[in-house]
């Protein structure tokens, strides 16, 4: 399964409610960054599927979110875990460093 899309509508189900840790990357189309952290996201999401739930928020289409969430810069990364934060990046991760926020 590829990363979800979430938004201001499925936000609360998909992540607060989740009962495995949940990455969610902050992103919009238009950042550099974003598109290098997109490809490593993607593969996260297949490679980890059974364990994590990864899932992408377009900062420009959930302003909402992004201002919650006090996302100033992007690509930022926000782990959750039973519905709190529990570990926050910004700028372009790898592999391993979303292994290491999450705890793993």
């Amino acid at each position: 399964m590829a990363e979800l899309i979430i938004t201001v509508d499925n936000f609360e189900e998909e992540v607060l409610k989740a009962t495995k840790p949940v990455v969610v990357d902050f992103w919009a189309t238009w950042c550099g960054p974003c598109r290098m952290q997109g490809p490593i996201i993607e593969k996260f999401a297949e490679e980890f599927e059974d364990k994590y739930i990864v899932g992408k928020v377009d900062v420009d289409e959930q302003e909402d979110l992004a201002a919650k969430y006090s996302i100033m810069s992007i690509p930022t990364i926000k782990i959750f875990k039973n519905g709190e934060v529990a570990a926050t990046a910004i700028g372009v991760q790898s592999r391993e460093s979303l292994l290491d926020l999450i705890g793993e």
